[in-house]
């Protein structure tokens, strides 16, 4: 089976429920044999083999910049695990991810990503995407007092990509966003979703606005964001960042009694984090996934996905048929 070689170059956003499992809760679940030997198969790499593979890149087509196809989303941080998130962004660093996607809806992220860089030194060296709060501030401008917060929490004067969180006040918040990224306050544009019933008026959107990024659900499970949005993505040169490529967790619930298949190695995959990251980022229009993670562990394991060889369609279809194969 061909597979191709990417060059060096280069959540939901709903919080998790008290039913939603994460890789956290299944070491604490009932089920230790079977998730004991499941994370056995995801224990990261150890140096310098972490870093032997190419990094996996991939061009923004609005500017032809070449960012890490492996991010981290930030839905889960909190104050609580402050250490552990200046020890993992300062890991992804290391490894060479870039891609930090935040919002000014989760409660401290902003504030922890902020902090943690400026500690860190590593500012430059990332590329940070959040996402702006509709609504008006005491100027009358929409938005602006939602992003004024964001750029003082995070410690910057500029951000990378600026998002309308889930469509919310697009029509509104877009003009000044546009205005705000003449002045160099922010790079790219974007709107975001991760539930489907948006995925109509994502569509929509994307054909009648100037955007540079769209944000959208989708993993080996859930592939209905490639029936339409995907494929128009490609036509319209929009970047896709991938919220959601675990599926909330619930996809290692669903692999914790499977094996992973052997020919998994043929692209450089040695875990099922890897398995499902490089499924979505192999798609031609999928520019990064940004997994949830506040563990370096799972970050190391996540980024793991971002080097070495992608599925080629043939092998795509491979994985696919094999996680449908419930039997």
């Amino acid at each position: 089976m061909a597979v191709s070689l990417v060059g060096t170059e280069g959540s939901a956003m709903a919080r998790r429920s008290n039913r939603e499992i994460s890789r956290r809760d299944l070491l604490e679940s009932g089920v230790r044999i079977a998730i004991g030997a499941l994370l056995a198969a995801r224990l990261p790499a150890a140096e310098p083999a972490a870093t032997a593979l190419p990094l996996i890149t991939k061009a923004i087509p609005a500017s032809g910049e070449k960012i890490p196809a492996i991010g981290i989303g930030t839905d889960s941080f909190r104050d609580d695990v402050r250490e552990e998130i200046r020890a993992e962004l300062g890991r992804m660093s290391e490894l060479g991810g870039s891609v930090i996607d935040t919002a000014a809806a989760y409660g401290d992220s902003e504030a922890l990503i902020g902090d943690a860089l400026a500690s860190l030194g590593t500012r430059d060296k990332m590329f940070i995407a959040t996402k702006l709060v509709a609504g008006t501030s005491a100027g009358g401008v929409a938005g602006a007092d939602s992003f004024e917060r964001s750029l003082q929490r995070l410690k910057t004067a500029h951000v990378d990509l600026l998002q309308v969180h889930n469509l919310n006040g697009v029509a509104a918040l877009l003009p000044t966003m546009q205005e705000w990224k003449k002045a160099g306050k922010i790079r790219y544009i974007g709107v975001t979703t991760s539930r489907g019933s948006q995925h109509a008026e994502m569509l929509e959107t994307m054909r009648h606005d100037p955007l540079d990024f769209i944000q959208v659900d989708y993993s080996i499970a859930n592939r209905d964001a490639a029936s339409a949005i995907l494929p128009l993505a490609q036509e319209r040169r929009i970047a896709v960042l991938v919220n959601l490529p675990f599926g909330r967790s619930s996809l290692f619930r669903q692999a914790a009694e499977r094996k992973l298949p052997d020919w998994a190695a043929e692209i450089d995959v040695t875990s099922w984090a890897q398995y499902f990251l490089k499924y979505v980022i192999s798609h031609p229009a999928v520019t990064c996934a940004i997994p949830g993670s506040t563990k370096v562990s799972h970050l190391e394991d996540n980024q793991g996905a971002g080097r070495g060889r992608l599925p080629d369609a043939a092998m795509r279809r491979r994985m696919e048929e094999y996680w449908d194969n419930k039997a």
